[in-house]
């Protein structure tokens, strides 16, 4: 059963009349991978007239579909997806650039009446929206890049996560000591400004009013649905995606590529590991990846949560959108 915490509605005034005016709403459904979120928030979607707003920090890139999990032609026919497809994966990608983006893309939603969704499972940009993160606009440095690449490759990630650690410790926590991306990013802007990343982040409460759905579920069964997943990717050629990048001229060094699922078949294709190999260290990385978000997502305290363990209890999550939602679209003082 989900705890009661429904977003309350306020208002603010317009000019000299005094006229109540709702804060527009945003509805985030968060929770860790394979946990149903993309399938959720399709159906609230249709029910409520929305589009979904992904925040996933690997479904950006372009041509990395299978193993990213975008969704299908099917599904975006359904519902429209934002935030899909903006880059190609030897292009920078920043934490900054998703907020402006995922922004921009919330009032264009909100303007044509619709209902905004934030769907996703990477914990920064779920929050670096709702919580409305203020971060340096510092701009990539391609051979500063080149060199901390360089680095990860010859030390490996840790290391560089080890530094971080030293040099920003606040960011280093916030950061798995694998998420090569994240953490070169950190190290780039302490070097370009001379102040750690965590320092300069500060939060602006943005003018939503917000209701945050939590996905739980007991993770035995959410091992089981991520390995399902796994097999599923793998038989619908993720294989052939990884060797397709490649062949396109994308090296499998790239942060973009470094992520689950691509580097695992990296290694397979430069012959460091069998397939089945490969594939039982994307599974055991995945749950060790979920372990992580989980425990982001436990933090976020003003979620409303379901647990999906047995099946997603669809109609009460509908019931509780829609009481959040009349009163979100009512102004205070209103009938």
């Amino acid at each position: 059963m989900p705890v009661n915490k429904t977003a309350s509605c306020s208002s603010t005034y317009n000019g000299a009349m005094q006229v109540p005016v709702a804060r527009p709403p945003l509805l985030a459904i968060v929770g860790p991978t394979a946990v149903g979120k993309s399938a959720l928030a399709i159906v609230v979607c249709e029910a409520f007239g929305g589009e979904v707003v992904t925040a996933d920090s690997r479904q950006v890139y372009r041509l990395m579909d299978i193993g990213t999990d975008k969704p299908s032609p099917a599904d975006r026919a359904r519902v429209p997806h934002h935030m899909i497809d903006l880059v190609y994966p030897d292009e920078s990608y920043t934490l900054a650039m998703y907020q402006d983006g995922a922004t921009a893309v919330i009032s264009e939603v909100q303007a044509r009446g619709r209902l905004p969704v934030v769907a996703g499972g990477t914990p920064l940009y779920v929050k670096a929206v709702l919580e409305g993160w203020s971060m340096p606009r510092v701009e990539p440095d391609p051979a500063l890049r080149a060199r901390l690449e360089a680095e990860a490759r010859e030390h490996g990630a840790r290391a560089l996560h080890e530094r971080l650690s030293r040099l920003d410790p606040v960011a280093a926590g916030r950061i798995l000591p694998t998420n090569t991306r994240r953490i070169i990013r950190a190290l780039e802007v302490i070097e370009l400004t001379g102040r750690p990343i965590s320092e300069q982040q500060t939060r602006v409460a943005p003018d939503y009013d917000i209701l945050t759905i939590a996905l739980e579920c007991e993770r035995p069964e959410l091992y089981e649905r991520i390995d399902r997943r796994v097999d599923s990717q793998i038989e619908r050629g993720l294989v052939e995606e990884v060797r397709s990048l490649v062949e396109r001229g994308f090296s499998l060094e790239l942060p973009s590529i470094s992520g689950l699922g691509y580097r695992q078949i990296g290694d397979y294709l430069r012959g460091r590991a069998t397939l089945a190999e490969a594939v039982q260290r994307i599974k055991w990385d995945t749950h060790a990846f979920v372990r992580h978000q989980q425990n982001w997502f436990r933090r976020m305290s003003d979620a409303v949560r379901f647990d999906t363990t047995q099946r997603v209890p669809t109609q009460a999550v509908l019931s509780t959108v829609e009481a959040w939602y009349n009163a979100a679209k009512r102004p205070s003082g209103g009938v």
